[in-house]
């Protein structure tokens, strides 16, 4: 008997102990609990040599945020802005997320390009944290149902970019010049060759990070190509048109895609000296004259300049202005969004609303944008003229 109380006293303070574990813990921890401001957060290459497209979104998103609270906010609740520097470098992506869960991040623009994005939709996943990305156009980023993209997937920009080779250049031979490994270069020209009509040949040639600096054998190879296509970021593609730009035919055309948003501002690159055509897949204008793209393109001249003025800055300014509007549309189907709300609570939110059928109209990267469920976006694309031939 004296043994048998012993084991039962022995189990009662275990069960206390559990208990009071438990009560300690209280679930997941809200970090938000302390908030005056509803925050998003956000990494991007802020330093670095895709800095261009960090800054572009930095300074449309905060431009945006600037307006909503001049407007009286969310019912009056403000809204907070906060970016890290990445570099560029999916390493670093692990302890910049933890720094903006800690620091009250309820809602995400996620990361700016497609490689820190892989990382961190992974994060994002187990913590249940809604992300609309501007830019990271990597065909996985979105496959987890926290996570939705501004930009055009890979996978869009490839299937257009064969939809527009197999109109124009059907029974004939174009030129390829991509990064091997790299998920944003190879993802799109994979999609692309995938959806490419079959009489069209391509000459194909590629580089990787060893190799950056000299593409005169890949120049060499396309030196007969009349039009290339360079689903690649600015910097090598700049580098490729300065050593090309006495070889490969004066009346060619180059035509990239996102990736290619900037590179008539890059320092030390004159493309008014590149005799080729320079065109991309687009689906904002930075030329426009009326309308919404024009507003913002006056507004973020007239604040900014335009050495930074891109798609990637009109995406994450439409990014903002959507999840404004998709936390305004839940308060007023009666959900309750305090703001101290937790980043997953919110999430839940979000994911409902964006899988009902959400969508916004008149915004500078697109007249109506909806989502499908897997993420990817659906909106209208044009082809733009960087810079024409020289005459």
């Amino acid at each position: 008997m004296k043994n048998t109380m012993k084991r039962i006293l022995a189990l009662m303070a275990a069960m206390l102990m559990v208990a009071t574990c438990f009560a300690s813990c209280g679930g997941p921890v809200n970090y938000a609990e302390n908030n005056t401001e509803y925050v998003i957060g956000f990494s991007g290459p802020l330093t670095g040599p895709a800095a261009m497209y960090g800054e572009a979104v930095k300074n449309s998103a905060q431009m945006a945020v600037d307006e909503i609270n001049a407007a009286g906010g969310l019912n009056g609740v403000n809204f907070k802005l906060v970016a890290m520097d990445d570099t560029h470098d999916a390493t670093k992506v692990a302890a910049l997320y933890s720094e903006l869960l800690e620091g009250g991040m309820q809602v995400s623009l996620g990361t700016v390009t497609t490689g820190p994005a892989l990382e961190f939709k992974n994060l994002s996943f187990e913590d249940n944290v809604f992300f609309l990305t501007p830019s990271a156009s990597g065909d996985d980023v979105p496959v987890n149902e926290n996570g939705y993209q501004m930009c055009f997937a890979d996978g869009n920009q490839g299937k257009v970019a064969a939809e527009f080779v197999n109109a124009n250049f059907k029974g004939q031979t174009i030129g390829a010049f991509y990064k091997s490994d790299e998920a944003y270069s190879k993802g799109i020209f994979d999609q692309f060759k995938e959806n490419l009509d079959s009489s069209v040949t391509v000459v194909e040639t590629n580089f990787t990070e060893a190799n950056t600096k000299d593409f005169s054998t890949q120049i060499d190879t396309l030196k007969d190509c009349k039009f290339i296509f360079m689903p690649t970021y600015y910097d090598p593609a700049s580098l490729f048109m300065t050593q090309a730009k006495d070889i490969i035919a004066a009346d060619a055309v180059y035509y990239g895609c996102d990736g290619f948003d900037g590179i008539d501002n890059i320092e030390g690159f004159d493309i008014t000296t590149i005799p080729q055509k320079v065109t991309m897949l687009s689906h904002f204008n930075s030329k426009a004259t009326d309308g919404v793209a024009a507003e913002f393109i006056a507004k973020y001249t007239d604040k900014f300049g335009k050495a930074t003025l891109n798609q990637f800055g009109a995406s994450a300014y439409d990014c903002v202005y959507t999840i404004y509007e998709a936390m305004k549309e839940a308060i007023d189907e009666g959900k309750e969004i305090p703001v101290t709300i937790s980043a997953s609570d919110l999430c839940d939110i979000l994911k409902e609303q964006f899988e009902g059928g959400f969508s916004v109209e008149n915004k500078v990267t697109g007249d109506k944008i909806t989502w499908e469920k897997t993420g990817y976006v659906n909106k209208g694309a044009i082809q733009y003229v960087i810079k024409d031939f020289n005459n």
